[in-house]
């Protein structure tokens, strides 16, 4: 008689192991994953004396696909962009196609200045300087110590 070590592990507890190898490589394929991963870019933020920025990593867009609002204190930066490959030369076996929108809210501090916001896109990144109030910026001095 020989023994053979049980690692569950590698079955996943199933009695047959097979049978989830199955599953396993239907909703692994990369037609699966790329839908079902959120597509929104990262941001950064940081704050000087006098600005916040939004940094966001949107690469292989133009100035023209964002969108900007303000409503009330909250900042919306968003993209709807649609590309299609119109190649009629070529017999597809599968074809996809692209189609990009996302939407990026921010609430702003009641420290920034909602009538100072300024926008530039350039290398991939959107950045987003918002000024801050006159009354919310820091003041530094030196304190004589007596």
């Amino acid at each position: 008689m020989t023994l053979v070590k049980f690692n569950p592990a590698k079955n996943n507890g199933s009695l047959m192991p097979g049978f989830n190898d199955v599953f396993d490589s239907i909703f692994n394929d990369t037609f699966f994953n790329d839908r079902l991963t959120s597509r929104v870019p990262a941001a950064n933020i940081s704050e000087t004396e006098d600005h916040y920025h939004v940094e966001l990593a949107a690469p292989g867009l133009k100035k023209e696909d964002f969108k900007l609002s303000l409503d009330r204190n909250v900042l919306n930066v968003s993209v709807d962009q649609q590309s299609q490959n119109n190649d009629n030369h070529k017999n597809y076996s599968k074809r996809e196609y692209s189609y990009t929108s996302w939407v990026r809210s921010f609430t702003l501090p009641e420290s920034a200045n909602p009538d100072n916001i300024e926008a530039t896109y350039t290398n991939g990144v959107l950045n987003i300087d918002i000024a801050k109030r006159e009354e919310a910026k820091i003041v530094r001095r030196q304190i004589e110590i007596k």
